[in-house]
């Protein structure tokens, strides 16, 4: 259940699975904030959901890769007299690229995305939420968070730091009222793919693709255990399934059985 009022901040919110867990949130009774760059689209959900359900979502269009980011976010919230009491870091972008081969500022836009900003934006809200004693923070990592990645290997790295990361601070924060969730899809039928080149490989081919869950699927579940105080969330059976290889392969082994399921696709 969701204690009324509560307010929810979702990065990424304007499309695949950040704009599944809005709509999750919003119909589950939260107030949301929907953060992302595309101010148009931020509206045009703000004016679905508003059709919907009655109530009015805040919409901040804004560039999370900014170093400045957060401060500016932080400064908007006051200025609105907005508290967070869900914390929902769900912005991220990846890349299909040899890494010698991928784009310095790619690269550097993934690490600020998927990492500082992520980083940050908590930092910023858990005091508030551990000095009330209640609150939540579901940070969206990925099936990728348990093994190395070849061909995306930046996007691989970022999702295991949010996973360790995640992991960590929930540690630290029991007895506080407050929580942490890593949600760690596989991969979901979305527009990420697309943005991140993965037409190219197997791994969105044959089994793979069918095994896919839709983003509401996803966010269900997500919000579901971030609200039951889960740890980690691994959704879909195969995907559990695939987070066990570390275990069962040597180390040596591993990357190239990666590599083998999302190598490039044959012309």
């Amino acid at each position: 259940m969701i204690q009324k009022p509560s307010t929810a901040l979702i990065t990424g919110a304007s499309s695949g699975i950040g704009e599944a867990l809005a709509r999750q949130l919003f119909t589950r009774g939260a107030q949301v904030i929907l953060v992302a760059r595309s101010e148009g689209k931020l509206n045009e959900l703000a004016a679905q959901l508003t059709r919907t359900h009655g109530a009015q979502p805040q919409v901040i269009a804004m560039d999370l890769t900014r170093p400045d980011a957060g401060e500016r976010l932080e400064r908007e919230l006051a200025s609105r007299s907005l508290q967070v009491d869900f914390l929902i870091n769900n912005a991220g972008v990846g890349g299909f690229s040899e890494f010698w081969a991928q784009d310095p500022v790619e690269i550097q836009n993934m690490i600020a995305l998927n990492m500082a900003t992520l980083t940050d934006l908590t930092r910023r809200f858990l005091p508030g939420m551990v000095e009330r004693g209640r609150g939540r923070v579901l940070n969206v990592a990925s099936t990728a968070a348990f093994m190395p990645g070849p061909l995306m290997a930046v996007y691989y790295a970022s999702k295991a730091y949010v996973l360790s990361f995640s992991e960590a601070i929930n540690e630290e924060l029991r007895g506080t009222g407050v929580s942490v969730t890593a949600l760690c899809p596989g991969p979901v039928d979305t527009g990420f793919q697309a943005a991140a080149a993965l037409d190219q490989s197997k791994l969105l081919s044959g089994p793979h693709r069918m095994a896919m869950l839709s983003a509401d699927e996803v966010a269900r579940q997500g919000v579901e255990a971030m609200l039951r105080r889960q740890p980690v969330k691994v959704t879909g059976r195969i995907n559990q399934v695939q987070t066990l290889l570390p275990r069962w392969l040597p180390r040596s082994v591993l990357p190239r059985v990666i590599a083998a399921v999302q190598a490039r696709r044959e012309p």
